[in-house]
């Protein structure tokens, strides 16, 4: 019987062991059979193949594990708690819930998930409907092609390699190219295209006897224009454009950038000297440290909200700088790669191997930089400071000297007019510790003082705050680092440092000194600069303490006030008044008039020393720490992200405290590593896209997975090479590409090409563009022989206000500095010039890749009716008469048509034009010359 029960008992235990492993084993989520049934009912339609919202994909094992937007990991294998899946289809809140749209998940369906998480979330490989396409397959993202020329059936057309690859695929598709253009034609082409002027009718005679005899004219006309200014001139432009030069910040504010040119000038002379291209990307992202410093400017050549144009709320401030260091890496890598890194500062890039860590990582190479002037040449200011410091000294004791000249407050004998830079109050010696400035009425608004002083019979200015004097004052109008009570004793003059009251018309300040003192001259001003005279003191009272009475019972007298200076005339409050030479003895006459000469040689050359050049070329600091913002929010800050390039490119990394300099020399040398597959080739294809309108890769600023495909990649490849090879020379692949045959072809239209290839891609003809608008306003002036060729510096004024957001009144009528080319003028950004602007000119909002050709009625209406068309028409005629010295109509509209076409009219050209010139003047036809396609479009 014991035996019978323990049996029984045993196989009991067995069947309820098997029951038990069977639950088990049906309680194992299988991933294909339960958890993607679920993902492919309520969350593939938002987070699978067509759309990934919040950057989570939910199809692909690698995608999924990976997370989304504003989170890491979709899931935590292991943990529910800390597993954002569980918590989005669990929320109570119907907002956060997933799905969104009331398709809630069951409870079975829950129950499923969790139990998935809770055994380690197993997700089998290969399981996958289909593999995720390889990012990194892409050909911009590979190493350059050993390209060979193809060989061609016409063996006579091509004069180059770069002619073989063209008529390769020409022949491919069965076309020919178009005949070579007339060398008229050419030397107007590549003229316009080098230097951004068309020939002079001298350059034309001259280069058409010469092509006669020799076909190597060609190439000296190139190297002509090639060493010319007026070609660095005309790239810099280009170059610009991408960048998004302007002189004012942009945003609402839209202020000024008084320094930003210098980066313009450092462009223009690093194009016409041949800048290797590797040290030209070398010196614009650490310029500072190759002896380059204007050339930092590139990296804030962007729009930006500066501190005080922004919120006082922390987050704002947060939020505007993150923006502005966003500026600096779009800037990076658009100009110099060609990639939307940008496109990953919420979530990983949905298309390029970019991910959101990338980012943030290119981040931290450059955040450091500030937004900021910054002197050129730091160790000429540093020499410059101590000559200055040295030349104030002298400075203060000719004022000592000369003050004993001034004659005393209350003596009966008028004293000179108050003025805004420098007056002096003298009176017998007196002992204080305490001196009160009370002024009672001003000539405008509240009253301002840039600097008191007060000197001991020693000569020594004893209410700097240096010398440990304090001052108070009855009330301050304060606007940081600017007007600040601190300012009144500071040693530094100019309204930019001074001390505002808070009472219109009134106000008093008291400097207290550290010790009693025996004083004799108080020194004040308004604007020492000369720059304002507006909220002067004209009434007030200077009183002195008595030193042996206590500070809470303080008993005031009056050492001078107002009332004996003489009356101040209208218009001369910057008048600089002091004693009157005339009312002195012989002697003391002799010396004032030694003393203040002096004086005034002291004044001029601390003026000049003092003007340190500056450009708007970036500061550095200690870098900002950098973490992954979740969702690209920086009120979410995660990890801290160290230095590191492209990781999908390279591994290299610095650590997260490398010094500033070195982070921005680490990404320069990687940008211009020769292994790096996109430099070379985002700059030839902009050098392309200069001559020919269109660059062999369309999207000109991006290379990525959306760009376009290049109409001849082997081309491109060969053309990387060879810059490279020939030591990054810009000038040597223009030399290569208008020397082409390519080039040299006519624009001959062929109907059976056009149905092939409508666009000219394939180059079956040179493809003609309109002018750009800076072009045409330069060519115009060129011909009324009025173009200014003076070179750098400040910008002229387009209009009649230098920043701003709205109301800008255009300069319709132009003279001296105004006549310069048009890259020198002043760019307020957002606003386009009244005229060419609507010739498609960027306004340095945004980077501009490609200029877009539009034709509109105000073209036309602009170039036909502007003031500046009727006044370079006008002065156009009159140089055609001056030249020729001569009213013989015929010939007259010769020399116009050559001025402006750079060919002889035609017998129908003038018998048409000798009405029009006979009944309403020459400036008639040469307004109508500037309007025709032939003036207006490259050949």
């Amino acid at each position: 019987m014991l035996l019978t029960n323990f049996i029984t008992g045993t196989l009991t235990s067995f069947v309820l062991i098997g029951i038990l492993q069977s639950q088990a084993a049906s309680d194992q989520v299988d991933f294909v059979r339960d958890v993607r049934p679920i993902f492919e009912k309520h969350c593939y339609a938002c987070h699978g193949e067509a759309k990934q919202k919040s950057g989570l994909r939910l199809d692909i094992k690698s995608e999924a594990f990976q997370g989304g937007d504003g989170y890491g990991a979709i899931v935590v294998p292991g943990n529910v708690d800390e597993s954002p899946l569980i918590e989005l289809v669990t929320s109570d809140d119907e907002d956060s819930r997933m799905p969104p749209d009331g398709d809630s998940l069951s409870p079975a369906e829950i129950a499923t998930l969790t139990r998935w998480v809770e055994q380690n979330a197993v997700w089998p490989d290969g399981v996958d409907l289909f593999e995720l396409e390889d990012r990194l397959d892409h050909w911009s993202f590979k190493p350059l092609a050993d390209a060979v020329a193809p060989a061609v059936n016409d063996t006579a057309w091509p004069r180059s390699d770069l002619d073989r690859f063209v008529l390769g695929r020409l022949e491919e598709k069965g076309l020919r190219a178009a005949p070579p253009a007339d060398p008229r034609v050419w030397l107007r082409r590549v003229t316009i295209d080098l230097t951004g002027l068309p020939p002079t009718p001298a350059e034309v005679k001259s280069f058409l006897l010469a092509v006669e005899n020799d076909d190597a004219a060609y190439e000296a006309a190139v190297d002509r224009l090639l060493q010319s200014p007026r070609y660095g001139e005309r790239w810099a432009q280009h170059w610009l454009d991408v960048v998004r030069y302007a002189d004012t910040h942009g945003f609402e504010v839209n202020t000024e950038r008084p320094h930003a040119w210098v980066y313009r000038d450092y462009v223009i002379d690093a194009f016409n000297h041949d800048t290797p291209y590797d040290r030209f990307i070398r010196e614009q992202i650490v310029g500072d440290a190759v002896g380059q410093n204007a050339a930092t400017g590139f990296l804030i050549t962007a729009s930006v909200l500066l501190p005080g144009q922004i919120g006082k709320d922390e987050p704002s401030k947060r939020l505007a700088r993150q923006d502005s260091i966003d500026e600096i890496v779009v800037n990076i890598s658009q100009t110099f790669l060609g990639l939307s890194v940008e496109c990953a500062r919420c979530h990983d890039h949905k298309f390029d191997p970019i991910s959101q860590r990338d980012y943030y990582a290119m981040q931290a190479f450059v955040s450091g930089v500030e937004y900021a002037d910054r002197e050129l040449d730091p160790t000429d200011a540093k020499s410059r400071r101590r000559e200055v410091a040295k030349l104030k000294l002298e400075l203060t004791d000719l004022h000592s000297q000369l003050a004993r000249f001034t004659p005393l407050a209350g003596s009966n004998i008028t004293r000179p007019a108050i003025n805004a830079r420098l007056n002096t109050d003298r009176f017998s010696p007196v002992r204080t510790d305490r001196v009160r400035f009370t002024i009672n009425a001003t000539n405008k608004l509240e009253p301002c003082l840039d600097e008191l002083e007060i000197f001991d019979t020693d000569g020594r200015n004893v209410a700097l705050a240096s010398s440990g004097a304090l001052v108070t004052s009855s009330g301050d109008r304060t606007e940081a680092n600017r007007h600040e009570l601190r300012f009144l004793h500071d040693g530094q003059y100019g309204n930019s440092r001074s001390w505002m009251s808070n009472q219109a018309g009134q106000g008093w300040v008291e400097v207290e000194f550290p010790a009693v003192a025996e004083i004799e001259r108080v020194v004040w001003g308004r604007d020492r600069e000369g720059k304002y005279s507006d909220r002067l003191a004209i009434e007030y009272t200077i009183e002195v303490a008595d030193p042996k009475v206590p500070a809470s019972s303080v008993q005031w007298t009056q050492v001078a006030d107002s009332s004996d200076r003489a009356a101040l005339e209208s218009g001369d409050a910057k008048a600089s008044a002091e004693f009157s030479i005339d009312d002195l003895a012989a002697d003391d006459a002799l010396r004032a008039t030694e003393l203040q000469g002096r004086r005034k040689q002291v004044e001029e050359q601390i003026t000049r020393l003092t003007e340190i050049p500056l450009g708007f070329a970036g500061k550095f600091r200690t870098p900002d720490e950098i973490h992954l913002l979740l969702r690209g929010d920086p009120e979410q800050p995660a990890e801290l992200v160290p230095p590191a390039v492209l990781t999908s490119f390279s591994s290299i990394s610095l650590a997260a405290d490398a010094p500033e300099q070195q982070r921005r020399k680490v990404l320069a040398d990687w940008i211009t590593d020769p292994e790096n597959p996109l430099t070379a080739r985002v700059m030839v294809n902009r050098i392309w896209q200069g001559h020919f309108g269109m660059g062999i890769v369309e999207t000109a600023s991006d290379f990525g997975r959306m760009g376009t495909k290049p109409t001849h990649p082997e081309l491109l490849d060969w053309m990387a090479q060879q810059f490279m090879d020939s030591g990054w020379s810009v000038k040597h692949m223009h030399r290569m590409i208008v020397l082409s045959a390519t080039y040299r072809q006519s624009s001959q239209f062929d109907q059976d090409a056009f149905a092939t290839d409508a666009d000219g891609r394939l180059l079956w003809r040179f493809p003609t563009r309109r002018l750009d608008a800076e072009t045409i306003r330069d060519a115009m002036l060129l011909a009324s022989g009025r173009l200014n060729f003076k070179m750098g510096g400040r910008g002229f004024n387009l209009f009649n206000q230098r920043g701003g957001l709205s109301g800008f009144t255009p300069v319709e009528s132009f003279s001296g500095d105004g006549l310069r080319r048009m890259i020198y003028a002043h760019k307020v950004r957002r606003e386009r010039d009244a005229v060419f602007g609507a010739f498609d000119c960027p306004d340095g909002g945004q980077s501009t890749a490609r200029r877009i050709e539009s034709t509109t009625p105000i073209q036309a209406l602009n170039l036909f009716n502007s003031r500046f068309t009727l006044e370079q028409s006008a002065a156009f005629a009159t140089r055609v008469k001056t030249e020729l010295n001569s009213d013989g109509l015929d010939a007259q509209i010769r020399s116009a048509y050559q001025i402006a076409l750079n060919r002889a009219a035609t017998a129908e050209e003038i018998s048409d034009a000798m009405p029009v010139v006979r009944d309403h003047g020459l400036q008639s036809l040469c307004r109508a010359l500037f309007n025709s396609n032939e003036f207006l479009f490259l050949p």
